[in-house]
Order: C-alpha cells, then structure tokens, then sequence
C-alpha cells in the first residue's frame, strides 16, 4: 500500500531509557512502514537537556503550541542521584511541568480496556478519565521548617501600596513547619474550561470535587469558579449534549466512583489528579495501559504515555538481556496523536490509521500475545497466553495492523 501522507507536521519530543528506545522500535515497525511520518524533532533526552540548559524543552512546548499536535516519549525528572549519573549541570524540572505550564495544560488520563485484564472494581465497565489540574497547589510550595518557638504568618503585600493584611499561621510553642501555597483564577478557570470542552468533545460527564467545607476559601474558588464557567459558558451546550456537570466534595466522590460502572471524566485539583490518576491505573490493571493527553483551552493537544522511562529494563538492556517491556501506552501515545492531527487536517485515512493501530494492539492481547506485565494479571487461561519480549510484542502488533490495513 502506499504511504499515507501527512499535511502538518508532528512535534515529536524524544526521551529515555527503555523508552526511547521502544520509541525507535515502534517507529520502525508501526510507523514508517505505514505514513510518510513528518515530524519537528526535539531530544528531550537527559543528556542533551542537559546540553542546551533544558533550553531544547521550552522549545518543545513553543514548536507545539505553532504546530498544535505533539507526541512525547517518557523523560527523566532528575534527582540526586541522576546528577550523579549523567554528571549534570544542574537538578533540571520536570520537562512535563516545564510544557504544561507553557501550554496553560490539564492533563487527562484514561485506562485503555483489554478483555482479558479485568478491573479490580468490578463493576467498572467503562473507562473513567482523570483530569488533572497541572499548576500550582504543593508542586509550587513554599516550604519552612521551624526550629524554635515563635508566630509564623501569612502576609499579602498589596502592589498598589494599600493596606496589607495578615493573619496568624501558628503560633509555635516548639519545632515545626509550614507550607505555603498558591493558585490562580485565571488557570483554575482554563482549567475548568479544559475539563467542560473535553466533557462536549467525548460525550461524557463531568464530576468535579474539593474539600470546601475545610478548605472554605481554597477549594472554594475552584468550587466557584467551575460553577461560574459551567453556568455562563457551558450549560446549555451540556443540556442539548444529555451530558452534565457534577460538583461535591472528595470524600463524596471518591465513594461515587468505586460504586459507578465508569464513562465520566473526574475533574481533580493537582495533588488529588497525582494520586487518583495512578490509583485508578492500578485498579483497572496497569499503568502502561492508560492513555495521558495534555489539553490545552485552545485547543494544543501533547499526547504521551502516563507512566516513567523503565529505568530497571533499560539496565538490563544495557547488559544485553531480554526486556519483556509494555510499550502500549507509547504506541497509543503515537496513535491519538495521528487521529487528532489527522482530525484537524481533514485527512480521514490519517485518522483510520490512528484507529487500526489501537485495533491492532489490542487484538495482539486479545490473542494472548502480551508483555510479562501483563501475563502476569490475565484472566485468561494461561494455556492461551504467549509471554513475548519488547520487540516481538510490537512485531506481532504488525502484523495484526498489515492485516487490518
């Protein structure tokens, strides 16, 4: 068949370890055989970050927000001992902090479903799709530790020299600490736009929650705020939808969630949207089987796979041992990308290319060819399971698409 051709480039943001390397496999095998693949390439890797000051990083995010489709490869989030390792200039940031902030993003992950890897909830028979908030809160913290008595207090300084307000933190009798953080009405208020425009484009609920009856002025705005977006810009699109909008508090919904069969889109502050995310990719079998999709209220779509670089694989690969590695997630990384660019290019067989590599990789587990991960929570009957390692699983996800197509 001849190469499906592309209008628009890609942004591709390569990355490490294990990954990066199934990264080159998949493009290899899945891609180039199949589309004539255009892409704006940026190393993200460690090394080269590192190289150009994480400069290559922010340049990622800006060539997306111009292109308005990206895809992205796990990356390193450097501590203590990676400076060590890869003798770094400096303990760089997140490279998905560093583009979510550029791109003003909420994060929103999905559990992809495979029969044969079967929820730990049983009655979660449709995927649920986590949105995080992905500013502000404890990942901007300001943070002190306190070693004698003595009053800590939160003061705001007004810019316009009028008068300045305090009030009494605590009032410390012996060691302690404190932490300070922040929001702003202008992200949490994309934030609830990203979270309502996602609900419209997939047809499903949305279910928002804080803790507003503690947090009274916290998690209040967010309350307000999405109420406010909700009520002025999205209500009567919601009710010609069917769909709707559900606000209440964490404890609540967290109850709502493990007794619902699924097929909603739970809106989570930044820190409950860390947590949950991982929670629910457990629960419905494995991390490496979730989609993650970086949504901007513009409309700039970062697709990447929801877990880290598989550092423990990659050292085995290094010594030349055989990695059973699920590369699912990256390949469906891959695909959404080609379907929304295909979308937003009005090119129909970019997106039917998009949709036969998801049909194809999940039929190849459907078959009973799958990764050691996911050999070792199937449902099936193990006489039909074939343990396969990283090549031979995308390989067998080939040849399932070259029938497709």
């Amino acid at each position: 068949m001849a190469k499906i051709q592309m209008k628009t480039p890609l942004v591709e943001m390569d990355g490490d370890e294990m990954t990066r390397v199934l990264w080159q496999i998949i493009k290899d095998e899945l891609i180039n055989p199949f589309v004539d693949l255009k892409t704006e390439y940026y190393d993200l890797g460690l090394k080269y970050r590192d190289e150009t000051n994480d400069q290559v990083t922010i340049d990622s995010a800006e060539a997306t927000k111009k292109y308005g489709v990206a895809v992205k490869c796990a990356t390193i989030t450097p501590n203590d001992a990676r400076v060590k390792e890869y003798d770094l200039k400096a303990m760089y940031k997140s490279p998905n902090g560093t583009i979510r902030a550029i791109l003003d993003g909420t994060v929103f992950r999905a559990p992809i479903l495979v029969k044969g890897i079967e929820p730990y909830v049983k009655n979660w028979t449709k995927p649920i799709t986590i949105a995080r908030h992905a500013y502000g809160d404890v990942y901007k913290d300001v943070e002190m530790k306190i070693d004698k008595p003595g009053k800590t207090e939160l003061v705001f300084t007004p810019a316009d020299g009028s008068e300045v307000q305090r009030t009494t933190i605590f009032d410390f009798k012996e060691p302690g600490v404190i932490q300070g953080m922040h929001n702003r009405d202008a992200s949490i208020r994309s934030f609830a736009r990203a979270c309502l425009n996602y609900g419209l484009d997939t047809k499903q609920d949305v279910w928002f929650a804080s803790k507003d009856t503690i947090s009274k002025k916290y998690d209040g705005d967010f309350r307000d705020i999405f109420q406010e977006v909700y009520d002025t810009e999205y209500k009567d699109k919601y009710e010609a939808a069917g769909i709707t909008y559900f606000y209440t508090l964490i404890d609540d919904i967290v109850a709502r969630v493990i007794r619902s069969e699924g097929g909603f889109i739970w809106a989570c502050k930044n820190y409950d949207g860390d947590v949950m995310s991982d929670m629910l990719a457990t629960a419905y079998g494995s991390l490496a089987m979730m989609t993650s999709v970086l949504v901007s209220p513009d409309g700039i779509y970062e697709y990447e796979a929801a877990h880290g670089t598989v550092q423990r694989h990659y050292y085995k690969y290094l010594k030349g041992e055989t990695t059973s590695t699920n590369s699912v997630a990256t390949i469906f990384a891959w695909s959404g990308a080609f379907k929304k660019r295909g979308e937003l290019d009005e090119l129909p067989e970019l997106v039917n290319y998009g949709k036969k590599l998801e049909e194809a990789t999940i039929k190849t587990i459907e078959d009973g060819v799958m990764t050691g991960d996911l050999a070792a929570i199937t449902t099936m009957d193990p006489a039909k399971v074939k343990k396969v390692n990283s090549e031979e699983f995308i390989k067998a996800i080939r040849a399932n698409l070259e029938a497709m197509l």
